[in-house]
Formats: C-alpha cells, sequence, structure tokens
C-alpha cells in the first residue's frame, strides 16, 4: 500500500500522520482497519526498563607523552581495554573495585557501570585510572585525571542485547526470599516481578520483524541511533500466539548511538539488591504501517500477549522448562492476579510511563520533519533457537 520512499516524503514535509501505540489502537476500532491504514503512516512503539547488555566505547584521545591503556578504571568501575591504545569499553554490569559483592549476602551493589554511563550523559566529571606495561612508542605507564563528556573524542553506547521481545515473569515457590534480577521475589509466591511495555513494546508491535531490522533507524535515550545485528540470544523459533505474538523471550536487538546527544532522563544507573548493577534504558522505534496486516500488528493489545511466569527458586537456574503458568499483561498490570488459588501481588521494572512519554516523544520528532523511517539493510533472522553453554572436560 505504502512504501519507505513515500512515507518519508510525507515525513520531511509535515504532513505524515503520525501516533502512538496505545492511540492507535482506539483510533482503528474507531475507523476500520482499512481506513486507517490508508491514513496512518507511522506508529511509534517504545520500552524504558533495565538492559543489562549495554555499554559504551570511550575515546579518550593521546596524552602527552603518549599511553596505551591495557588497564583502566572510570571512578573504580573497571573499563575494558583490549583495544586500541585510549579506546576502553565500559559495561553496564561491571562493579565497582572493592565492591563486596554478595559477601555479605545480600549485597547492596551501590555503584557500577550503569551508575557511570548515567553520570557521563549528565555531563558529571568521572575519574580516569589507567595503567600500562609501557612501550617505545607509548612510553607512559600510568595516568590518573578527570573527564566529562565534553573531554572524549567518542563516546558511543553499543549494546549487544537490547528490547527483549518478551520476557519471563519471575516468581518464588520457596520458603526463602530469592534476589533476582527481575527484584525480590518473597516466599511462596507471594510476588512476581516483570519488565515489559506490553502493548507499547517494539517487537511485540512488529512480531515477525517484517520492519525492524539490521540498520532500522532508533530513538536510543534521545539520540538517533540503529539497529546494528541481531541482538545476542536471539531466539525467533519460540512458542507463539494465534497472532504471532511470541509467548516467551524471542527476539532482541544490538543498538548503538551516540551518548553525547543522549538525554539524562533516559539513561539511569540500576542497583538491584543481592543481584548487581544494570542501566534502566529508553528506546523508541517507529514502525512504517506499508499495509492493512502491518497496522493490524500494531493494534496488539496487553490483553492479548502473554508471558510465561517461571519459579525462580529451582526451575529458572536448572532450565526445567516448567512453566507456572502464562498472564497476559493486562492481568500483570493490574496490580495482582492468583496463580493456584493465591493471591500474587505484581510489580514491574519497567516502566510504562517513561514508555509512554518516549513513544510521543519520537511522534513529535517525526511529525517535525526530524526522524524519518529506514528500510532494513537485513532481516532479523525469523526463525532461528538459542543453545546454551555446555560444561565439557578441559584437556589441561
Amino acid at each position: 500500500m505504502k512504501t519507505y520512499e513515500e512515507i518519508n516524503a510525507k515525513i520531511e514535509a509535515k504532513t505524515a500522520v503520525v501516533m502512538t501505540a496505545e492511540e492507535i489502537i482506539d483510533y482503528v476500532d474507531r475507523k476500520g482497519l482499512d481506513q486507517a491504514a490508508r491514513e496512518v503512516d507511522v506508529v511509534t512503539t517504545a520500552t524504558f526498563g533495565p538492559m543489562c547488555s549495554s555499554g559504551c566505547f570511550l575515546n579518550f584521545g593521546h596524552a602527552m607523552p603518549r599511553i596505551r591503556i591495557t588497564e583502566a578504571w572510570i571512578d573504580d568501575v573497571a573499563a575494558y581495554g583490549g583495544v586500541a591504545a585510549v579506546d576502553v569499553y565500559l559495561g553496564a554490569t561491571q562493579l565497582r573495585k572493592n565492591d563486596p559483592a554478595n559477601t555479605y549476602y545480600p549485597g547492596e551493589f551501590r555503584f557500577g557501570g550503569g551508575h557511570a554511563m548515567e553520570k557521563l550523559v549528565a555531563g558529571e566529571e568521572l575519574e580516569l585510572f589507567a595503567l600500562s606495561y609501557g612501550t617505545d612508542d607509548y612510553p607512559l605507564r600510568e595516568i590518573r585525571t578527570r573527564f566529562s563528556i565534553k573531554d572524549l573524542n567518542q563516546a558511543i553506547m553499543v549494546n549487544p542485547r537490547n528490547c527483549y521481545q518478551n520476557y519471563n515473569v519471575a516468581i518464588n515457590g520457596s520458603d526463602k526470599p530469592v534476589y533476582s534480577y527481575l527484584g525480590l521475589l518473597k516466599p511462596r509466591m507471594e510476588n512476581l516481578g516483570y519488565s515489559s511495555a506490553g502493548q507499547l513494546s517494539p517487537l511485540l508491535n512488529d512480531p515477525h520483524y517484517r520492519t525492524i531490522g539490521v540498520g532500522t533507524r532508533v530513538w536510543l535515550a534521545g539520540a538517533q541511533g540503529h539497529v546494528y545485528a541481531e541482538g545476542t540470544q536471539h531466539a525467533s523459533a519460540c512458542l507463539r500466539g494465534d497472532n504471532g505474538v511470541p509467548m516467551e523471550g524471542a527476539g532482541t536487538l544490538a543498538l548503538t548511538g551516540d551518548m553525547k546527544r543522549m538525554r539524562k532522563e533516559f539513561v539511569r544507573g540500576v542497583s538491584l539488591p543481592g543481584y548487581g548493577v544494570s542501566l534502566s534504558l529508553g528506546v523508541g522505534v517507529p514502525i512504517p504501517i506499508l499495509d492493512v496486516d502491518m497496522l493490524r500488528q500494531t493494534c496488539v493489545r496487553d490483553r492479548d500477549i502473554y508471558a510465561p511466569v517461571i519459579d525462580y527458586s529451582r526451575d529458572y537456574q536448572y532450565k526445567t522448562g516448567k512453566v507456572v503458568c502464562r498472564l497476559s499483561y493486562e492481568q500483570l498490570k493490574s496490580g495482582e492476579v492468583t496463580i493456584e488459588g493465591k493471591k500474587v501481588m505484581t510489580g514491574s521494572l519497567s516502566s510504562y510511563a517513561k514508555a509512554r512519554e518516549i513513544a510521543w516523544l519520537l511522534k513529535e520528532e517525526i511529525s517535525r520533519g526530524e526522524f524519518l523511517v529506514s528500510r532494513p539493510l537485513a532481516p532479523l533472522p525469523p526463525n532461528q533457537s538459542c543453545g546454551g553453554l555446555a560444561a565439557r572436560e578441559t584437556t589441561r
């Protein structure tokens, strides 16, 4: 019905009709699929929540004399130096040096890579301490200095796995508390934790990856970034409902963008007691409405999206495959569900309010002609499974 070129021409002319993934549901109910597909050009989707597989490449430029960094700490958080002389990679889940972690269980995990990234985007100063073994052309062996994002040549967020298409709901069937990446799980199924924007989430609005693929332009914490690859653990060969929507983890995205253009409120360090540190990140993805079927997919509702409830006291750790039950996001967002005759409180680590804000911000950028949609350079793998790590005897 429409092409990317036609939609972008309307965006550049500021005549494109853009709606969020919330707005489009009621609009289609009123207008019908066929008429709405003719009228609407883009639907904006979004999510905001912890995305552990995130990090950034930082380039400091050369000191005088030069140093070839082999070990580095940023605000006492170790950064990887096994790249070029003054490039490092800072990971979101790296702990601060000498953090007691879970030595005194449950640990507090007050500061880590995600918090350092938050400070960086906020324009605050951080400390760099770097070491080297020294070479003829890079003689400096140690440097300690302070810097902000303005001092860096590049600060590029490079995230191997973001935007899980769907995900587990965590519950605890044991008699002891479980501290997980989905929050504190109280004993005897007293509460559960989940993390998804549901009907606003990008890959749930494009379940078969028709418009989201390698090269897709995305809104990454306020910057215009893009999908550079399938995300790690991309597992599109999954259980799906009759509507094609995954009923388990499924697809993921590898994202990159310029941190110098990001907004601090959408890059937030996270401390998860008893588990570790992470980074909460805001992502928005525009979906071009190419035809009626594409519009139909963006009308998915929370009541039509189901996630598996997994017992994180044993079944998750030992990959038993057991599912307690499946719940819709409408049920999860209600605050209380009933499982096996027991009332269970629900809680989300993702922020639906933030996701809604991102979808609106992206809508406004497109409406102003500032954000074009992009045809994928390559599709995401449509039927890929995800393997595990086998414990094999070593030869040494």
